[in-house]
Formats: structure tokens, sequence, C-alpha cells
């Protein structure tokens, strides 16, 4: 259960951003003030990016949103049609139509809310130097109440799963229906998992992150993400070993399953924390030139984790 969101993707856009030592000036229409990898939520100003994306250079469209994006992967490695499901809002337009026939083609069993309202929520992928940089629009992904959760359709879904995953991201949408979830998977000893998702997560919120963490059997997330989360909470280090340790010893609302901690670090080892000890685990090396772009990283990643979870393995 997330926010599902149409990502339009621009080749072009590799020359339009701004480094951060100089800007090109080869587009002077550019006028969006973007980061290198990093998310963040769309403002006014960056508004008008998604449809000048899309009539004026090639794009790609993909069923994106964090969760979404695991869950295609987890789908796509499980080779069991059906095996996964989705829930979220979006927008009754020529977008949702795109993330409608994307998603299906993908295996994922979709129960999408449709609203007639809003328009479909949109992110802008922007990529440089295989970096990107994601601007969200949430819109119709807003849309979303606890009520659409508990509709009988819907919640059957959560009552034949096994395995939840949720992405912090849909802190800013549902926390109510997070909790409905998070409380029936600790009643009924099913394994949830959340992910940090974001440092702006972390920060603005903190309150509705902690209200849920205690539910989460696993939680993932990067080295940028964890160092935020300690910040926030007054734990005075950076080293992602005791953060992935102090994370995952956090109270648990459920003693079925002891939590484990998960925190890539891009190239540098993933850190994986349980029951007080921390192991390390080495990334395969990549070489730059074979490197497309960043985006959707550590949602794969996530989703192979799942896979492999779901599939009864050792998945750390």
């Amino acid at each position: 259960m997330g926010n599902p969101l149409l990502d339009i993707l621009a080749v072009h856009l590799i020359f339009w951003i701004i480094d951060f030592d100089y800007q090109l000036t080869s587009f002077p229409t550019f006028r969006y003030d973007i980061k290198l990898n990093n998310a963040i939520l769309a403002e006014d100003k960056h508004l008008p990016m998604y449809d000048e994306m899309s009539s004026k250079y090639t794009v790609e469209y993909i069923a994106g949103g964090a969760t979404q994006n695991s869950i295609r992967v987890a789908q796509w490695m499980l080779k069991v049609p059906g095996a996964t499901s989705f829930m979220g809002s979006i927008g009754k337009d020529k977008y949702g139509e795109e993330m409608k026939k994307n998603s299906k083609s993908a295996g994922v069993n979709v129960h999408y809310y449709e609203d007639e309202a809003a328009p479909m929520g949109t992110c802008a992928v922007c990529v440089v130097g295989g970096e990107r940089s994601l601007i969200a629009n949430l819109s119709a992904a807003k849309c979303y109440k606890s009520e659409q959760l508990r509709k009988p359709e819907n919640w059957a879904l959560v009552e034949k799963a096994k395995y939840i995953y949720i992405a912090g991201f849909f802190l800013t949408v549902s926390p109510e229906s997070i909790q409905l979830v998070a409380e029936h998977a600790a009643a009924t000893n099913k394994v949830f998992t959340m992910n940090l998702s974001a440092p702006f997560i972390c920060e603005l919120y903190k309150d509705a992150q902690e209200k849920a963490l205690p539910y989460a059997d696993y939680v993932f997330g990067n080295e940028a993400e964890a160092r935020t989360f300690s910040k926030v909470h007054g734990w005075e280090t950076e080293n992602v070993e005791e953060i992935a340790i102090k994370i995952s010893q956090l109270p648990k609302a459920s003693g079925t399953y002891q939590r484990i901690t998960v925190i890539t670090q891009g190239a540098d080892p993933v850190v994986v924390a349980q029951d007080g000890q921390v192991n390390t685990y080495p990334v395969i090396h990549l070489s730059k030139e074979k490197l497309v772009d960043t985006n959707g990283a550590g949602d794969a990643f996530v989703g192979g984790f799942l896979s492999q979870l779901i599939k009864g393995d050792r998945a750390y």
C-alpha cells in the first residue's frame, strides 16, 4: 500500500540539470531548483515541469512510486502470477490509464481507488551522470483514505497477505491506513515491513513514523535517511552501524519477530542489524560505464529482499 506515481523519465534532462558548481546554459528554460540523489515533494514552482517534459521531450512512462516499484520487482522475482497486490489512489485521466496498463503488465494485482477530481500523481525523474533526483507531485495519490482500505474487496487483500510492505512516503497521505494494517499484522503474526524512505520523512513526519515503527519487523533505509533519523532522535551519532542497531532495538508492538534493520550505502556494504549485532555485506562492484541511472535502485533492492524473504530463504 502506498503512493502510486507515474514516473516521467526524459533522457534529455541529463542536459538540463543545474550542477552543484555550475549552471548549464544550453537550455535557458530550466528554472527548477534540483539537487542530485534526492527526493522531494513538488512545490508550485515545479508544477509546469511535468507537462513540459511530456510535450517537449521523448519520455518513458513507468508505473512508479516507491512501494509500487518494490512490489513490481518482488512480483518479477517471485514468478508466480498475482503473488503480490498493491493499493493506492490514482487519477481518472490519461496518466491514470497509463499507470493501469503498466502495472497490470507487470503482473501485480492492483486495487486502485480512482479519484475523478484530482489528476494522476506524477514524478519527474531527472538523471545526470547516473545520479537521479525525484520531484513528486502526489496529487491523486493524496486522496487515499482509510475508508477505501476498509471496503471488503480491499480489506480482503490485507487479510490474505502474509507479508506487508509500506514505504514511509505513505505517512504523508494516510497514516490511519498504515495503523490499521500494522495493528492487523501484529494481531495475526504477519510480517510487517517499512522503509524510512527519505530524510524529509524522518524530519517532518517524525510523530507519524514513531507511531508506525513499533509494528515494523523489518526497517529499510539508506545511509542518508539513517543519519537524519539519528539526528532527529538526538542520538548524536552518524555511525550507520550504531544507528542500525538502535533502530532494531526500538520498542516493538509484537514479540513474534525480532526487528531487523537493513541500511544500504550505495556502493558500500549493506548494514544489517539484529539482536544487538551487526553484519555487513559487500556490494558487487558495477563499473560506472555500466550504470544507467540510480532511479529505483533502493526500491529494487527492497523488492529483491522481500521476494527471497517470502520464499523462505535467508534474505540477509
